[in-house]
C-alpha cells in the first residue's frame, strides 16, 4: 500500500526561500547577498536577480519601513522555468510605481530596473496592512 501512494506522489521541483529582515541598509543588503547565495546553490545565473532583489529590498527598506517591523524576502524557482522573488513590507498603503524621475533626480528609477529586467512584475495587496512586490524571471528561452 504504501509503495502504491509514494507511486503516486510526483516529485516536486520547486525551490524556496524565505527570511525576515530588517527594514535598514543593512536589511536591503542582507537579503541580496542571501538571495545570491541560494541561487549560486540551485545552480542558477544570479546577475539580474540580484540587482532586482537590491532594488526591491531598498524600496522596502526606505518606502516601506514600519517602525518595528520587518520585510520578508522570498525567493522560489518553479518547475524549474520560473524563479520569484517577492519583497513583503507592512506599508500596503504605499504603493510603488515605475515612473521616469526627473533628468536630475537623484533616485527614482529602482522600479525602471526591476521592469527592464524582469519578465513580469507586479504588486499584491493584503493583507493590510501588507504589500507585496513581486518579480519573475524566465529560466528557459
Amino acid at each position: 500500500m504504501n509503495q502504491q501512494i509514494a507511486g503516486l506522489q510526483r516529485p516536486t521541483t520547486e525551490r524556496a526561500f524565505t527570511v525576515l529582515l530588517s527594514p535598514t541598509r543593512r536589511g536591503a543588503r542582507l537579503a541580496r547577498l542571501l538571495a545570491v547565495a541560494h541561487l549560486d546553490l540551485w545552480g542558477l545565473p544570479s546577475a539580474a536577480a540580484a540587482h532586482i532583489v537590491a532594488e526591491l529590498a531598498a524600496n522596502a527598506a526606505v518606502h516601506g519601513r514600519v517602525p518595528g517591523r520587518d520585510f520578508q524576502l522570498a525567493v522560489a524557482v518553479r518547475e524549474d522555468t520560473v524563479l520569484r522573488i517577492e519583497l513583503t513590507d507592512t506599508k500596503g498603503d504605499c504603493l510603488p510605481v515605475a515612473s521616469v524621475p526627473g533628468e536630475h533626480a537623484e533616485s527614482g528609477r529602482g522600479l525602471l530596473i526591476v521592469e527592464a529586467l524582469s519578465d513580469r512584475w507586479g504588486v499584491t495587496s493584503g493583507p493590510v496592512p501588507r504589500k507585496t512586490v513581486w518579480a519573475e524571471l524566465d529560466l528557459v528561452p
